[in-house]
């Protein structure tokens, strides 16, 4: 069923507030973080890349972080005006495009958004997939911008998978949950696609790897 109108708007609040519940309740553990931490003391801006499969938790993650203004790219997929809405909650405000081949129109708006010293944020295999396979429209963003990607991700002990293409985690209240920083990754300002191309498939190991980790971590040590 597509919600629509008022509906929306509903659906938006209570989701988001879904997400603090989890937030508050659940005891989360974050690893990784020294260097971002560093490049936020630092005021620089950086693109967060993470899977679409574990997007709910990211508000929680960026705001222990002690992030800043953030604004992320939503697509114009039926389901990105549901998904705006729920981070608009959070303190995010969207840029519609998409991460596909570079998207030209949300390209133009991250760019001028991260000259202005925002940081952004991406789920590079959204909207619709494949899953786990980064779209190259992510590196494109950070050498023009000349921002360093930063990937996270994150696992919960007590949660539901969804059975959707992109195996959506859904946290439950009181959950046990690691929250995982990979290092950020700076793309050079003179990088051919050969280069872009051999970036790309390291960046979609090591975020692939994130993801495995904070799975394991937190079904050993939770």
């Amino acid at each position: 069923m597509r919600l629509e109108g008022p509906w929306q708007g509903i659906a938006a609040r209570v989701i988001a507030n879904y997400i603090r519940l989890v937030a508050w309740t659940g005891r989360w553990r974050i690893l990784g973080d020294a260097a971002v931490q560093d490049l936020v003391r630092h005021d620089q801006p950086v693109l967060l890349a993470f899977w679409h499969g574990r997007l709910l938790m990211i508000p929680h993650a960026y705001q222990r972080l002690g992030g800043r203004k953030v604004h992320i790219l939503i697509s114009e997929h039926r389901d990105g005006e549901l998904i705006a809405r729920t981070m608009a909650h959070w303190g995010y405000q969207a840029v519609r495009g998409s991460s596909r081949q570079g998207a030209a129109k949300g390209l133009r708006g991250m760019l001028r958004i991260a000259r202005s010293g925002s940081d952004l944020a991406i789920t590079p295999d959204g909207p619709r997939g494949p899953r786990e396979v980064l779209q190259p429209g992510v590196l494109e963003i950070a050498r023009l911008a000349r921002i360093p990607i930063v990937p996270v991700s994150y696992s919960a002990r007590w949660a539901r998978t969804i059975d959707s293409w992109d195996r959506f985690l859904l946290p439950l209240p009181f959950t046990r949950g690691t929250i995982l920083w990979g290092e950020p990754l700076w793309i050079p300002a003179d990088a051919n696609a050969e280069t872009m191309a051999s970036i790309g498939r390291s960046l979609e190991a090591e975020m692939r790897k994130l993801t495995q980790r904070a799975d394991q971590y937190t079904k050993e040590k939770s």
